[in-house]
């Protein structure tokens, strides 16, 4: 192991992170400490604290070898920075570097991460391949370890026909009687994804149990980002498809989705019931929860997606956030999503509006800023469509429009300032409530998440707009009554 790796990633990140003022960060949304952030890593509760590590080049606003940033919170809002967790440093990660994984305590109060490690390989063509492999690092919530006996997962733990270049993201548990379980994703016979489990007495030694559930190239191609866990009384798997095809309401491209249904433990056998999209944005995917102490099932979330990474903010220092993290239920067979209700604790300042109505472009007094949590329930009425810009000014808006005809909430940023030709624009389905619609919306300097009807649907993107576009309006195709409610927050 090279700790010179380690040592020069830390170093710098601590001149050039500290350099950073909090004014050029979101106010409540995870950034890395400095450069470029990816999927989130290791989302996890320990020794009193939310630890959320992060794929991270501290070097560059771009991606290149894989290291793992670190930062810790005690209310999910406010993070503090930890030094550098892992570098590629050791033979099975000194190439593309240390990729996503996950985190768990052990029986003797350590951390165990367990990531994917990477290094290319030469192939017989000439070609260089990456080469995925599962490895550990024990540490103590600052350092961490890799021991001599990386890696632990390696292809010939996998099923015959399974791909050595695609297998990864092994995301970690502890079982009720102490065993260790891992979930990771591979490549299958078929070339397109699967989901494997794997299990450990001690945390080192590691066996083959079962393929929890293929994609059979139904769901893109190959897959990314596994968790697996137990909600209100199902059992949930969810994961990023890449290359999707649009169907229903999954979109193109990078996708995450979850499947919900049954787990018998004994024979380690995953049902499926039902299959939904996670979130209708633009910018969402590489989600990780974690089990709060209190018991509440906690999401995070990289939010951004891999088709526009090359549309940033000229000379930012950093890039790359990750959603405000969600609390996850299931009500009717799919899972709802809420802010954290530690949200709810730094609400400062109310404007409330109520019964207004609205028909040509409206402001209303006080509703206005980039740093909010606002409320907008539309009653139902004679109108053909509702429209809601946010961080507007004469050139500038992202704009949320419902049309409760077809039920169809549209997020359009093609406003927001950006000069790229990528996705600026996508809808889904909310559910019919006779032309009634709640939308709750989180806005924090350059990101927009938007809750539906109380979470059953979500949609995300980021929006490096003018932080001096700070309008909100309001307008009708016909006469809509809302009513808007508007917290400061208290950060």
């Amino acid at each position: 192991m090279n700790d010179l790796t380690l040592q020069k990633a830390r170093a710098y990140e601590a001149e050039h992170g500290a350099a950073i003022s909090p004014a050029e960060r979101p106010a409540y949304h995870m950034t890395p400490y400095v450069g470029w952030l990816n999927d989130p890593n290791g989302f996890s509760y320990y020794k009193e604290k939310y630890h959320q590590f992060y794929q991270y080049n501290p070097y560059d606003v771009r991606w290149a070898p894989m290291h793992w940033g670190h930062a810790v919170s005690t209310d999910l809002l406010h993070w503090e920075y930890l030094p550098c967790a892992l570098a590629p440093d050791s033979p099975a990660d000194n190439g593309p570097g240390c990729f996503s994984g996950s985190a768990t305590e052990m029986d003797d109060g350590k951390q165990l991460l367990m990531y994917t490690s990477v290094v290319a390989e030469k192939q017989p063509n000439g070609e260089m391949r990456d080469i995925q492999t599962q490895s550990i690092a024990i540490g103590d919530g600052l350092n961490y370890e890799k021991p001599a006996c990386n890696p632990v997962l390696t292809q010939k733990d996998l099923p015959e026909g399974f791909s050595r270049f695609d297998f990864r993201d092994p995301k970690i548990w502890r079982e009720a009687d102490g065993t260790y379980s891992v979930v990771t994703v591979c490549r299958a016979e078929d070339d397109s994804g699967a989901a494997a489990l794997f299990q450990s007495k001690d945390g080192f030694d590691w066996h083959f149990v079962t393929v929890l559930e293929r994609c059979n190239n139904q769901y893109g191609k190959m897959w990314e980002c596994p968790d697996f866990f137990p909600l209100d009384g199902k059992q949930v798997l969810m994961l990023g498809p890449m290359e999707m095809l649009p169907k229903g309401e999954f979109h193109n491209g990078h996708n995450v989705i979850a499947f919900i249904g049954s787990y018998d433990e004994a024979t380690h056998t995953f049902t499926k019931e039902n299959v939904q999209l996670m979130d209708g944005g633009i910018d969402f995917y590489a989600t990780q929860t974690t089990l709060a102490p209190d018991g509440r099932r906690i999401m995070t979330a990289w939010l951004q997606t891999w088709s526009d990474t090359e549309d940033k903010p000229q000379g930012c220092k950093w890039f790359g956030q990750t959603i405000c993290p969600r609390e996850l239920h299931i009500k009717d067979g799919r899972i709802i999503q809420t802010p954290v209700r530690e949200l709810d604790a730094v609400h400062g300042k109310r404007t409330f509006h109520e019964n207004v109505t609205v028909q040509s472009e409206t402001t209303l007094e006080g509703i206005k800023g980039r740093v909010a949590d606002l409320t907008v329930t539309v009653q139902p009425g004679e109108y053909r469509s509702f429209t809601l810009k946010l961080a507007a000014d004469a050139d500038h808006h992202t704009s949320l429009t419902y049309d409760p005809y077809t039920s169809q909430l549209t997020l359009d940023r093609s406003y927001a300032g950006s000069r790229a030709d990528i996705v600026h624009r996508r809808s889904c389905k909310v559910r019919s409530q006779n032309g009634a619609l709640k939308l709750r919306i989180l806005l924090d300097k350059n990101s927009i998440e938007v809750f539906a009807n109380d979470g059953e649907q979500t949609m995300t993107a980021w929006i490096y707009t003018p932080q001096s576009a700070d309008g909100i309006t309001f307008a009708a195709d016909g006469k809509a009554t809302i009513t808007a409610e508007q917290f400061e927050l208290n950060l």
